[in-house]
């Protein structure tokens, strides 16, 4: 093993906590960085960069981060010699790419925020980077970690519905959770971040290709648009912004609602922590008069589609219909039915059971599906703290249950093939290496 592979030196010691640079503290990187809290003996955070002083601070509060380990750029970090295990990378969406390959070359190994990064270009830079350098490289696709997913890849593996023949999923973004990060917040603008189906589905994505592997994808087509959140869809009458507005108690968009009562009535964190360092009625206040959140969202630059079908076909013939929808009452709760040759399984996040009907015995059964995660790591399910507990497992050699990067790369490059679909309008044909 070279000194210089990123791998666990083997004199260290088992008991010795990992230790990790958080390269951007904003909601994912600092959620990640729990684990460190709740685990000290197997993480330690000895190194932080990020811009934002409020959410440095709050990182610093971990108690082992020295006072040279602090930085407000990456690129302050690689000009100093490796001095941990691993790094998290949870920069913005089209800030991946960079500090990516910079910390590959040093021999980091890596926990990436998805996307791995905005161009196929970019990923594959990426992937074979990592290679290269014998680096382990994860990208955070923590719905693989839920354990609905799990026991849905299991039913499948068993044999159970037989051999699959169709999978309908659905990702209801949510009204108000769309409007908030697609409409006025980050992923609002394909040239300043990416197109939605990579920001916010290539998750889905990636189920997809978990569940029908070792199948492999052969084609694609997609259709969506952007609907009703522009100029010519804004009502008479209507505001600037929400706080100005007279008609703002008739919109389920409005500012006020998502962020103003929801302070009210005690919610703190996510969304209304991202609109303002300060979570009080002032500060919120002043953020809605004068940042992109207080925004009318017929009245923004956005760009982004709001709603988008995929669909796949796999080369024993079995194909997939994917649909991410803005306009849902529920926030993110996937709907999944798979049907086989021999049953079918159902399932909507949320539920407590996989339900799995028997076409010969006509009968369903329920697989209970448990999360057994700290209250403090509730995000996703439970499955950021399964992903940081799988990725430490793996860097220490115990298991190698994490997403690897050719794995991960071929889930991308569906995603960049199905935009292509889109925006030519045709069929896409997919080929064995993955290229399109």
């Amino acid at each position: 093993m070279s000194k210089n592979a990123g791998v666990l030196q083997t004199n260290k010691e088992k008991d010795c906590p990992l230790t990790c640079i958080v390269i951007g503290a904003g909601s994912r990187g600092s959620g990640y960085a729990l684990y460190a809290k709740l685990f000290p003996n197997e993480m330690e955070v000895v190194g932080v960069a990020e811009p934002n002083d409020s959410r440095r601070s709050e990182l610093l509060k971990l108690g082992t981060i020295t006072e040279d380990k602090i930085f407000k750029d990456w690129k302050e970090v690689v000009e100093f010699e490796k001095f941990a295990d691993f790094v998290i990378i949870a920069t913005v969406d089209q800030d991946h790419k960079e500090p990516a390959i910079a910390f590959a070359k040093l021999g980091y190994n890596i926990l990436l925020e998805k996307p791995m990064a905005v161009t196929e270009k970019d990923c594959r830079e990426i992937v074979e980077t990592c290679k290269q350098k014998n680096v382990k490289l994860a990208v955070c696709h923590v719905l693989r970690y839920t354990a609905w997913v799990k026991k849905i890849k299991e039913i499948i593996m068993s044999g159970q519905i037989g051999d699959v023949a169709n999978i309908r999923h659905t990702e209801p973004v949510g009204f108000w959770h769309f409007a908030h990060s697609f409409v006025r917040g980050n992923w609002r603008k394909e040239a300043e971040s990416t197109f939605s189906l990579l920001s916010k589905s290539c998750h889905d994505v990636d189920l997809i290709n978990y569940w029908m592997s070792p199948r492999k994808c052969v084609s694609i087509s997609s259709f969506g648009k952007l609907t009703h959140f522009t100029k010519r869809d804004k009502p008479p009458r209507a505001g600037s912004r929400c706080l100005d507005c007279q008609i703002e108690q008739s919109c389920p968009y409005s500012a006020k609602k998502i962020y103003l009562d929801a302070f009210r009535q005690g919610r703190t964190g996510w969304p209304v922590k991202v609109i303002s360092d300060v979570v009080d009625i002032e500060h919120i206040t002043e953020a809605l008069q004068t940042g992109p959140y207080g925004k009318c969202v017929y009245d923004t630059d956005n760009d982004v589609v709001s709603h988008q079908v995929v669909n796949f076909q796999f080369d024993n013939g079995a194909t997939v219909c994917f649909n991410m929808v803005a306009f849902t009452q529920r926030l993110c709760a996937r709907e999944v039915k798979i049907y086989g040759t021999r049953g079918e399984i159902s399932f909507e996040d949320g539920w407590e059971h996989v339900q799995v009907f028997d076409f010969l015995t006509q009968q369903t059964t329920y697989h209970a599906v448990v999360s057994n995660h700290p209250n403090l790591m509730t995000g996703h399910g439970g499955a950021d703290f399964h992903l940081m507990q799988s990725f430490l497992k793996t860097l220490r050699g115990e298991t190698d249950n994490v997403t690897g990067p050719e794995e991960t790369l071929s889930s991308h490059l569906l995603v960049f093939a199905a935009e292509k679909a889109r925006l030519e309008n045709k069929v896409v044909t997919i080929d064995p290496d993955g290229s399109f």
